[in-house]
Formats: C-alpha cells, structure tokens, sequence
C-alpha cells in the first residue's frame, strides 16, 4: 500500500466516525430543541466548511437558542453581540485603554478584547445596526483578525460567525449590502415551527424538560474536521453541475453553461446580477461538507441540490421587472434546477 493510499484509507475512517458523531450532535442539541433539523445540518455544514451563515427568521423562531446550543454540544467558547442602532465598532472589536502600571506607575496603552474574541459569535440581529458598525464585524470575518492601535490580533481558531437578522420589511432594519452578504456561506431561512413541533415545545419548555447539553467535540476536532473537507475528493459530475448551475445564474451567461436549452434564456431575463465564483466555491465545500456529517468520501449532485438554495439565494439579484412580477432570487434557483440536468455527463470545458 502507498503512503497516499494509506492517507486516503485514513481519511475514509475519519469520514465514517464523523456519521455517528453528527448522529451524537444532533441527539444532544435536541434536548434544548425541538424540529429544525435542516437548519442545524447547515449550521454545523458551514461551520465544517470554515464559512459564516446568516440565520433569518421573525423573533421567537430559537435561532439564539440554536446557536447557543451548538456551541455548547461542540464544547466551543461563545459570545452574543446584540446589535443595536447605537452599537459602535470599537463595542465589537475591542478598544485601546490608557492604564497605570501599579509597579512603575507609568502609563501605557492595553488593548480590550471586544466579544468578537470567541470561536464562535452570535451577531443578533445584525440588521439593526448602521453600516458602519455591520463593515467593521464583516471585516473582521472575512480577515480573521482585528486591527488597533497599529497592531493586529488574531482571532481564535475555529472562528465563526453565524448572524441573525429579522425580516427587511419589519421597522428599523439596515438591509446588507449585496457585497456584505456574499462574504456569507450560506443564508439560512428559519421559519415556524410545523404543528406537532410547537406542541411538543410548549410542553418542553413550560413543564421544565430543557435537558443540560453535553460537550460532544474539542476545537482540535473540528479544527481536523476541517481539513478533511478540503482533501476530500470531487468529481467531475458534481464540479461540472454545480459550475453550471452558477454560470447559468448569471445574465448572459456563457452559452457552455447552458446545458438546458432554451429555458435558460427565459430565466436570465430576470437577473439583474448572479452569483461570481465564491458562489461554485462555496457549493463545493457545502457538497463536501454535507457528505462528511452523513459519513460519506465523496459528495453527490444530490448534496448540491439539498445545499443550492440557501448557498445561492443571497447571491442572485433578481432585476425590477422580476421583482414586479413576484418573481424572487429563491424562485430563480428552483428555475435553474429545473433547467440545468443533473445526469448530463459533465467534463472539464475547453478554453
């Protein structure tokens, strides 16, 4: 056996483990909550593939409760900024303080670590707070770092955002911009608990039954988890469709992309602007990482399909005349799915 066969045979072992530690995970958070099943999955998706998710709901839907509880079962350090129309960046990041020595007394700048020094951090409601202090959080997402008094500092590694925000239409919202919203991996829809799911909360919660949740990880683990998303292998099908279905979400896509006939013509006169390349970059790693949780080598187009909308919703701007005609970014990807095929026999494309 090669060394590079031995590493591939050890990776598959680490792959089957990560089946029944996702099955311990989700046993564990669910004695804090009841349902959204598929919300948690792309949560823990994200966080596998070393992204930031954007979680939106009305209030009262447990999307505090669900971030909290993750970081609990994956025994990871958390913060919670609550976000307000006066929160100022320094409130985030941290702020140089001027303090006395007690021996020397001599007075010297020590920097304050902000709530942002934590493996994982819940912005809620990240839509009522100005665009100013929104840049300074996103900034520090995408770089991984805070900057102060001509210093950086690193923030802790795994590190991960996952940000709530109310529906745009409720009063005194600051909708992100399109750049600010592609910096996350997914945007995550969380909506109203089905009938049973909200009996079986009133009775957990009103008749005292929230169970303790149990650490079932170490940040050295997730840390792992992480790189085996990166070498697992993809193929040239699931690489092919989702490439097109990214290229195809863009007005006047290139014609290699149109694997779809003359549908795709139909659903680009809608589009404003699609997705650019982190979008296929993100599609892949979410692919990746959904076949790791379900103890599985390779992802599948099936993982795509299952992970494309909250992947791509936030990064298709459907035009005026879409908007008009009720047509929505989310009606637009259920389109490209309908159009791009998924059994086509996909290849590398010539230049």
């Amino acid at each position: 056996m090669t060394e590079n066969q031995a590493a591939n045979k050890q990776d598959m072992a680490a792959v089957e483990k990560w089946g029944q530690t996702y099955k311990d995970l989700t046993t564990e958070i669910a004695k804090a909550i009841v349902g959204q099943n598929d919300v948690i999955e792309q949560m823990l998706i994200v966080i596998l593939g070393r992204g930031h998710a954007l979680l939106e709901g009305v209030p009262g839907v447990a999307k505090t409760l669900m971030v909290h509880s993750l970081a609990e079962a994956m025994n990871l350090s958390f913060h919670r900024i609550q976000f307000t129309p006066d929160l100022m960046p320094s409130d985030i990041t941290g702020t140089d303080v001027l303090q006395e020595d007690p021996t020397t007394h001599e007075l010297a700048y020590k920097f304050l670590k902000g709530p942002i020094f934590a493996n994982i951090v819940l912005a809620d409601e990240i839509n009522r707070t100005p665009p100013k202090t929104q840049a300074s959080m996103l900034e520090a997402m995408e770089e991984r770092m805070v900057s102060a008094g001509g210093k950086d500092y690193k923030l802790p590694n795994p590190f991960f955002v996952l940000a709530t925000q109310n529906p745009l239409e409720q009063e005194g919202t600051y909708p992100l911009p399109q750049v600010q919203l592609d910096r996350f991996m997914m945007y995550i829809r969380v909506n109203y608990p089905s009938v049973p799911e909200e009996w079986d909360i009133a009775r957990k919660v009103t008749g005292g039954k929230l169970g303790a949740i149990k650490p079932m990880l170490q940040a050295e683990e997730i840390l792992e988890a992480q790189k085996l998303v990166m070498r697992m292998p993809t193929s040239d099908q699931v690489m092919g469709y989702a490439w097109s279905l990214v290229r195809a979400s863009r007005p006047g896509a290139n014609p290699l992309s149109r694997t779809g006939g003359p549908g795709l013509e139909e659903i680009t006169k809608w589009i404003n602007w699609g997705s650019g390349p982190r979008g296929l970059l993100t599609l892949i790693s979410c692919a990746k990482a959904r076949a790791l949780v379900h103890g599985r080598y390779h992802a599948t187009v099936e993982d795509i399909n299952w992970i494309v909308l909250p992947c791509l919703r936030h990064r298709i701007s459907p035009n005026y005349t879409a908007i008009t005609s009720g047509i929505t970014s989310e009606t637009i990807v259920d389109m490209l799915l309908k159009e791009i095929p998924a059994d086509k026999k996909y290849t590398k494309p010539a230049a």
